[in-house]
């Protein structure tokens, strides 16, 4: 038995983003809740993800999207025992929010993904991808995929339910180079062929 959290952004992610639609698909699905989903405050939602990691049952999974992302990492970064695996899509820059010096710049040591798009506002590429790099994670560009949620036509998102069923079919103790990197890794400035990866299966 296994938990998945699902850790959304700032204002949360309401019944048409894809976290809501992967919690409806999910069945050990759990959301992390905060008390105030305006105020992006690293400690209190990181706070929240810990509780939550610390209540629930077997290996977590991690599915965080935005803020949610930095939350979950800085989280996780402390119970590297316990999560399984972790998928950060479009991960908001912290620097805007003053708090790159407090997120891990190491390997978590457990499989993870970061996914992000050439045209989010919230985030670079580049930077996105430097956070993949500094946590060991796989890098997926969406290309022209805006910040990966419901504006950005990202409601039900069967691609990203098959990038997480992949990271779940990961062993921890197999290095991440093994792991049939190419499938998961696209170059920064070429954006992932779906088409040619979902044939492929």
């Amino acid at each position: 038995m296994s938990t998945t959290l699902i850790v959304p952004g700032l204002h949360g992610s309401g019944p048409t983003h894809w976290q809501s639609w992967f919690e409806g698909l999910i069945p050990d699905a759990v959301r992390v809740e905060q008390t105030d989903w305006i105020d992006p405050h690293l400690p209190r939602w990181a706070g929240a993800v810990r509780r939550e990691i610390e209540r629930a049952r077997g290996p977590v999974w991690i599915v965080a999207h935005s803020f949610g992302s930095l939350a979950a990492a800085h989280a996780a970064w402390e119970y590297r025992d316990r999560v399984a695996g972790a998928m950060f899509v479009a991960p908001a820059d912290p620097d805007k929010f003053g708090i790159a010096d407090t997120l891990p710049d190491q390997p978590f040591g457990f499989p993870s993904v970061v996914v992000a798009s050439t045209n989010d506002p919230w985030v670079r590429l580049t930077k996105a991808a430097l956070w993949a790099e500094r946590w060991g994670s796989r890098f997926v560009n969406l290309g022209a995929a805006g910040h990966i949620n419901v504006d950005s036509g990202h409601g039900p998102w069967p691609e990203g339910l098959e990038l997480f069923k992949q990271l779940q079919r990961t062993q921890s103790d197999v290095p991440l180079g093994s792991l049939d990197a190419d499938a998961l890794r696209a170059p920064i400035n070429k954006p992932f062929d779906w088409g040619s990866y979902l044939r492929d299966r």
